[in-house]
């Protein structure tokens, strides 16, 4: 079986990335991205971006979740730290997240090194979820081999009778992750081919060198 999509083709035309008109920090151009992403209603979750780590088994492996805050110091994101991602990220913390938002014909690619979130504020972001989602985090050994779809079924009915009108607390396997960069690279589509690249890569804690790549 074969397929040739090499006539699958578009011209990017939408916007422009000029050094010029940038802010001399990253995350203040992250965060104008985002809101004009979220302003052009074109992308239903504009928070998914795709993490990477290196696994145990030595490749790297990519999937997508969702970022649930950004600050100036880094990335925030919610898992299993037993999970495979977890178990990656605890033994190599150099992670890269990527966004792509097609409508506009941006992409955003991170590298970071991520670390454990401290204890409160993971409490504090479990509290928020609903009463279903806490739930689900209790049950599923993410990543593990299960039988069937039905063994989470029943764990989830046994759970719910069990917390019935109970406080559900954030077990200590679940928790978020920061993700401090240290390059992020913004692509704007153009035409012909001659994308833009801007990479800001980290020099000490409060400065960043700008760079324009070749497309």
């Amino acid at each position: 079986m074969q397929k040739d999509l090499g006539n699958y083709r578009k011209s990017y035309e939408k916007s422009a990335l000029e050094e010029g008109t940038i802010s001399d920090n990253p995350i203040e151009l992250f965060q104008k991205w985002f809101y004009e992403v979220e302003a052009s209603d074109g992308v239903d979750e504009p928070n998914a971006m795709t993490v990477s780590t290196i696994g145990l088994d030595g490749f790297p492996k990519s999937r997508v979740v969702l970022l649930k805050k950004y600050t100036y110091e880094g990335f925030i994101f919610y898992t299993n730290y037993t999970s495979e991602k977890g178990k990656a990220i605890a033994n190599n913390p150099n992670v890269c997240l990527s966004f792509f938002w097609p409508n506009m014909e941006r992409q955003i690619i991170i590298k970071g090194r991520a670390e454990k979130l401290a204890e409160n504020l993971s409490d504090g972001y479990f509290e928020s979820r609903p009463e279903g989602s806490k739930l689900g985090a209790i049950v599923s050994d993410q990543s593990s081999v299960i039988p069937s779809r039905q063994v989470l079924e029943e764990k989830l009915k046994a759970l719910e009778r069990e917390f019935e009108g109970k406080e559900i607390k954030r077990p200590d396997f679940w928790g978020g992750f920061m993700v401090r960069p240290v390059s992020m690279e913004f692509w704007q589509g153009r035409p012909n081919r001659l994308h833009d690249r801007v990479r800001y890569s980290l020099q000490d804690d409060y400065h960043w060198k700008i760079e324009r790549l070749a497309p």
